[in-house]
């Protein structure tokens, strides 16, 4: 059976928890009361000073996810910090990208580099932390992982190639995984977003672009970041106990998945 405990049962790793939409993640983890690793490639300074401000029951520690050699020892740190496994893991690490849609490659332009360097940080990414926590996971008897996808899989509004089709592969890959997985308990899942208002990666997007998107949601507003990380947590509660390989987007209701 996938684990159905309190937050507070849980060892939370947050991918790129160190600036954008990864803080947010943290900070509503955390306030549920879960013990949260906040991993990090290059803010180090953002993510001490987080951790400083959640307390005990947070950790700041740092590792390329595509490196497997420093994820694995990144899960070994946290378990010893932690005294217990971690127990979730949210993929939310990105490789540099920013939502410019005029400085994007435009399909006469798109090279294989583009596109291998998104696949090697989304997917090779959450495949590395999947692995490396599963020894842990396996040994308390379930666990939680979810991947952050994107509504472009479903609505390209702007083209973005490269990030686009990587997000499509993480999402065949949660469904897998969870087909694989589920004997063990553990359930994966996908979160998947819009352009959110605002991270680091849509700090180039114009505001009436923004407003446009508002425009055309039910909901007549953007998404903002700490509504999707609020999202997220229904993946780590027991109220999803029965829910694994899904992909729940977030978008206003945009789009219908």
């Amino acid at each position: 059976m996938p684990v159905a405990s309190p937050f507070s049962e849980h060892v939370v790793l947050v991918t790129g928890g160190g600036r954008g939409l990864g803080t947010h993640i943290v900070r509503a983890v955390a306030a549920q009361g879960a013990r949260v690793v906040i991993n990090y490639r290059r803010s180090a300074d953002a993510a001490t000073e987080l951790a400083a401000a959640l307390g005990d029951n947070a950790v700041a520690l740092p590792a390329d996810v595509t490196d497997r050699a420093a994820v694995d020892s990144m899960i070994e740190r946290a378990a010893t910090y932690f005294g217990h496994p971690v127990t979730a893991v949210i993929n939310n690490a990105l490789p540099d990208y920013s939502f410019n849609g005029d400085a994007r490659s435009h399909a006469d332009e798109l090279t294989v580099d583009e596109l291998d360097a998104q696949f090697r940080g989304i997917v090779g990414g959450a495949l590395n932390t999947t692995q490396a926590a599963l020894p842990g996971m396996r040994a308390v008897g379930g666990g939680r992982i979810v991947t952050i996808g994107t509504n472009l899989v479903q609505n390209p509004v702007v083209p973005y190639h490269d990030y686009t089709a990587a997000k499509a592969a993480l999402l065949a890959l949660t469904r897998t995984l969870s087909a694989d997985l589920g004997a063990d308990g553990i359930t994966v899942n996908m979160v998947s977003g819009g352009l959110l208002r605002t991270t680091d990666a849509s700090s180039a997007t114009p505001a009436e672009v923004f407003d446009a998107i508002a425009a055309t949601t039910p909901l007549g507003s953007v998404t903002t970041p700490a509504e999707f990380a609020d999202a997220v947590l229904f993946f780590l509660s027991h109220w999803s106990r029965a829910v694994t390989g899904q992909n729940l987007v977030v978008d206003g209701g945009l789009v219908k998945d």
